[in-house]
């Protein structure tokens, strides 16, 4: 493998919290290096990401945007991702295929938990990542400060690699802590250097300090020369900043606003110089790049209603052919991406993202190869779903169609995922909150000309009883010309313990039911069972055959199958039905600092703290135990991200049932019967 061809090439994913500047950001990355002739803008709708409707609508990046151009003589691929934390996922499937990652962040320290979901894992599998603080012109606190703020919500130091000249609507320029020049900014041009102002050079030199300590950290060579006062040389600065960004073990720091291209070439000169080849990413992976078939990971899907199925993937190694096959597809293009343009390929070599056309049984996350391979590389893990709605086509006739569509919004999506209840049954669409589940309607209406109606769905409540009832009698006879239909039975019904189910016993002697007719009886009673007195599936029973009669002409299945709902009917009011909800165990993980919040709002809806702590590994992080009605967890999502700056999140898992408070039984029975 030719070693040259593959450190050519550098994929960036651009993330960072929701209105942070990152689709502005690629824009002036993209003008800096020419690709596109004029930048567009969010609001104008004309930028090369955000192109769909449901972008453009919501002025929001709603799905990763691909884009690759050139600078000092490397191939870039830049992945611009979502922001808002409902739609989480995509970066997090982008990033296991990245070489390293721009967080762009607002310089503003009450928003830097926002960052932190992010920055956790990028550190868990330690992808090299730099700080972009775009919007300084609007800084709303000394550089210092911000720092400080960051560094408290990121496991990795933090090393200022410029210092910012001027502050908020004076900022004017900034310092390359490396090279001590100072530099002026310039609206949409490089900037020019000046001379290294006074009044900040004690400033100045507490950050390069502050840089180049914690670089020694990490070398020894450089921390004797610390130590004995020798001025470090800037190759040796930089070589420091690459290898110890390439190991994720130092994180560092730039300042601008991409609006005006302020601090955007030198950002790009620092990507050139110090971020880590792709080969370098491909052994971090553990991947073998002694093989020479090529070896593929999808990072993400799309579908588009003219040009079907389009995969973007990570190219980890060989060299990729339009029209090879890859796992049990044969391709059908293979493309690099600015934006919605595609540029046709002929062939990909080792460390390019490109797209690939018409890989249908190909999933996010998917390890490919033309040949044999065992090798199966790590994915991120699919986000548990924390939110739903019920859906129906707005045309009967579309019901046909709706699977097919959600399928294939899963696959673009898979923090995506839908259920036909069996209780409800109700078609029930599952995500990551409000908007995410939104997005998902406006894609199944354009792409699909599925428009839908939504509605919280139901509650799958049930019902059982708290007495037992004895010699219940069950009789049915129809007499007509001919066979009439005649049954005849004696059950008792008895309540079991939570989560038991259902029990059917006979204890018939002497042939008074004949045996063939006994199934026919329990079917009876399993069909009743199906709605019990408060109109809910019953559970947690037991009912037993204990006598009867028949007559040997008009006795059937079918009458005895009515015997016992007739018995049901008549001996389960009489049993004291109460109602059941469903409880859900939660793990609830927030910052320590709103720890007492998500407390209280467990309790105010109805639920049961179990207790709480640190959280592994999320440092100022605590996790609370819990248990909550079903009921009373739909849009808790809504209201924990409320509460937490948008960064809580549960999981969940559901854990039994529980009698609902009587207060609230009559309400939920008359809701039930008025549907």
């Amino acid at each position: 493998m030719a070693k040259a061809a593959i450190s050519r090439s550098r994929n960036v994913a651009i993330v960072g919290p929701y209105s942070s500047g990152k689709t502005t950001l690629l824009e002036s990355l993209l003008s800096v290096t020419e690709t596109i002739s004029r930048k567009g803008s969010i609001p104008e709708g004309n930028t090369v990401g955000d192109h769909t409707p449901e972008a453009r609508n919501r002025q929001m990046t709603v799905e990763t945007n691909a884009a690759c151009t050139e600078y000092g003589g490397i191939r870039f691929t830049f992945l611009d991702c979502p922001g808002s934390i409902e739609l989480l996922q995509e970066p997090l499937h982008v990033l296991m295929g990245v070489d390293a990652a721009i967080v762009v962040c607002e310089p503003d320290p009450s928003r830097v938990l926002t960052v932190s979901p992010l920055l956790h894992f990028l550190d868990k599998w330690e992808i090299p990542h730099v700080v972009y603080l775009n919007k300084m012109d609007r800084a709303s606190a000394p550089f210092a400060e911000v720092l400080d703020a960051l560094k408290s919500v990121s496991s990795r130091p933090l090393v200022p690699h410029q210092y910012p000249i001027g502050a908020s609507e004076d900022l004017v320029g900034f310092i390359d802590l490396v090279s001590e020049q100072a530099y002026h900014y310039h609206d949409g041009a490089a900037a020019d250097p000046v001379p290294l102002p006074e009044d900040l050079a004690a400033e100045e030199k507490a950050a390069r300090t502050e840089m180049l300590e914690t670089l020694a950290d990490f070398d020894d060579h450089l921390l004797e020369e610390l130590l004995e006062e020798i001025e470090p040389p800037q190759d040796e600065i930089i070589q420091d900043l690459k290898m110890e960004l390439g190991a994720d073990l130092v994180v560092p720091v730039f300042v601008g606003v991409a609006s005006k291209d302020y601090g955007v070439r030198p950002l790009l000169e620092a990507l050139v110089r110090e971020t880590p080849e792709p080969q370098v990413t491909a052994e971090r992976r553990g991947i073998d790049l002694s093989a020479s078939e090529p070896l593929v990971q999808i990072l993400k899907t799309y579908y588009s209603p003219q040009g079907g199925k389009l995969s973007l993937a990570r190219l980890w190694r060989g060299t990729l052919k339009d029209g090879a096959s890859l796992g049990v597809d044969r391709m059908g293009g293979l493309y690099s991406l600015v934006g919605q343009q595609q540029q046709a390929l002929s062939a990909a070599e080792a460390g390019s993202v490109v797209a690939i056309a018409r890989l249908e049984h190909a999933k996010t996350g998917d390890t490919l190869s033309t040949g044999d391979t065992s090798e199966v590389l790590p994915i991120a893990d699919i986000l548990p779903a924390v939110y739903s709605l019920a859906i129906t086509p707005e045309k009967r006739n579309d019901e046909v169609k709706l699977s097919g569509a959600l399928n294939k919004l899963v696959d673009e999506d898979p923090a995506l995922h839908w259920e036909q209840h069996g209780d409800t049954h109700e078609v029930i669409l599952w995500g990551q909150g409000d908007v995410h589940l939104k997005i998902a309607m406006d894609r199944l209406s354009r792409k699909y000309n599925l428009p839908m109606t939504t509605h919280l769905p139901q509650v799958p409540y049930k019902e059982t009883i708290r007495h037992a009832k004895a010699d219940i009698r069950g009789r049915y006879k129809h007499q007509t010309g001919g066979h009439g239909q005649f049954g005849d039975i004696y059950i008792d019904i008895q309540p079991l313990p939570r989560g038991e189910g259902f029990k059917f016993n006979q204890q018939i002697v002497g042939g008074v039911v004949p045996r063939q007719y006994i199934p026919s009886v329990e079917t009876g009673v399993r069909e009743f069972l199906k709605q019990g007195p408060l109109g809910f599936p019953v559970v947690d029973v037991s009912v037993t055959l204990k006598k009867g009669s028949y007559h040997h002409v008009d006795s059937s299945d079918q009458a005895f199958k009515q015997a016992a709902r007739i018995a049901m009917q008549t001996g389960l009011p009489e049993c004291k039905p109460t109602l059941l909800e469903p409880i859900a165990s939660l793990s609830v993980s927030v910052p320590n600092r709103f720890t007492s919040n998500v407390l209280t709002l467990i309790s105010g809806r109805r639920g049961q703290v179990m207790g709480y702590e640190n959280k592994a590994n999320w440092p100022g992080w605590d996790e609370v135990s819990a248990q909550l009605p079903v009921a009373e967890m739909q849009t808790l999502i809504l209201e924990l991200r409320s509460l937490s700056m948008g960064v809580g999140f549960f999981r969940w898992q559901y854990d039994h049932l529980s009698a609902v408070p009587e207060r609230l039984k009559q309400k939920i029975v008359t809701e039930m019967a008025s549907h």
